[in-house]
């Protein structure tokens, strides 16, 4: 599969930004507020590599914990996939347990998306194109 991007937690998404900027990136798609998941999201560009920036925008949004524990990380890679509900099930034989089930992303066109997660290699995010 490909990559679509590395998620990146962060507590201020205007602090980041800037610095990512400072970095080389660019901006792809400006902030999008996801109200359903609690969270806003940007998208930058650097070369090829995308990065999506995802803040909590409210205390019960679905990363308010992970950035009390964490702090600012990197916490995911999105993947791209043709069929969602073929290879969440492919995944499923190999380990991997669904931690959110496939919902739209307004940050992403409003492909549908959905979060798995191995005990080896933490939380993926899959998108189908």
């Amino acid at each position: 599969m490909k990559i679509h991007h590395l998620g990146y937690l962060v507590k201020d998404i205007e602090k980041a930004k800037a610095n990512f900027l400072a970095l080389g990136y660019s901006v792809e798609q400006e902030n999008v507020f996801d109200e359903e998941r609690g969270i806003n999201i940007t998208f930058l560009i650097n070369d090829g590599y995308r990065i999506e920036l995802v803040s909590p925008a409210r205390e019960d949004g679905v990363v308010s914990s992970l950035i009390k524990k964490l702090g600012n990380t990197p916490y995911h890679i999105c993947y791209i996939t043709n069929d969602l509900d073929s290879e969440i099930e492919r995944l499923k034989t190999t380990g991997f347990l669904v931690i959110q089930a496939p919902k739209i992303a307004p940050a992403i066109q409003n492909k549908r998306v959905a979060f798995l997660m191995s005990a080896t290699l933490g939380i993926i995010e899959l998108v189908e194109e």
